[in-house]
């Protein structure tokens, strides 16, 4: 099998639990370093899934990397090789398709319930499972592009995760290890300190029964990696 491009565009922002469950699944992958400088390639011909993981950027930002990412994902979806986007990569990933990234009336930080919407497409992805606490951490989201399906929700942002056939865009963060909770918190902590709403939590807040929260959490996105990498190729 040809490997999964990970695109990575922070250092902390790693593809975390996503990389243990595809060595789990012996399934080869490659990170390409965006933070790092790493040339982006040009074709999606060598892969056999591409992924996109967050970062603190706007797709809307004049980055030239931005447009080459969009090429792929535009690439990807018209050859059939699936795609998967984490908050960052799920915007992209709706810009890519023609919908719109704007900043959203409140950051949402932290763990917080989401809601599966009862269509025949969310079952699909999500079986019988109806609510689970997931990790936040964004300031803008995205719109639903054209023949795509929204299928999780929260109070404070309408489209956490859209689906188009094999294809998945997500605001929300799965793919969350504790490492990876202790280094956003740590780099955070005064961003989190100077915000008082409501969709916002505190350290503390964050970091309490942080083994648990995490595991609930992979066991989710172990259910969604796996109807993933169904299509690979």
């Amino acid at each position: 099998m040809k490997p999964v491009a990970i695109f990575r565009h922070l250092p902390i922002e790693g593809p975390g639990y996503f990389a243990t469950f595809l060595d789990n699944n012996h399934i080869p992958w490659r990170l390409i370093k965006i933070d790092a400088g790493e040339t982006l390639p040009t074709s999606i011909h060598d892969f056999s899934g591409l992924v996109f993981m967050g970062g603190p950027m706007s797709v809307n930002d004049d980055l030239p990397w931005i447009g080459q990412e969009l090429s792929l994902i535009r690439q990807a979806i018209a050859a059939g090789v699936p795609v998967l986007g984490h908050c960052l990569g799920g915007q992209l990933m709706a810009k890519a398709l023609g919908g719109k990234v704007s900043v959203s009336p409140v950051k949402e930080m932290g763990w917080g319930e989401v809601t599966v919407p009862n269509n025949p497409v969310a079952r699909e992805w999500f079986g019988d499972l109806t609510t689970f606490n997931s990790f936040h951490w964004h300031g803008e989201a995205f719109s639903i592009p054209q023949g795509a399906t929204c299928i999780l929700s929260s109070p404070y942002c309408e489209n956490q995760v859209f689906a188009l056939g094999m294809h998945l865009g997500m605001q929300c963060h799965v793919e969350m290890t504790e490492r990876l909770v202790i280094d956003w918190c740590s780099v955070g902590a005064e961003e989190l300190a100077g915000l008082n709403e409501p969709s916002v939590q505190s350290l503390e807040e964050i970091e309490k029964d942080l083994s648990k929260r995490v595991a609930a959490l992979n066991a989710v996105a172990e259910g969604l990696y796996q109807k993933w990498i169904v299509n690979l190729k």
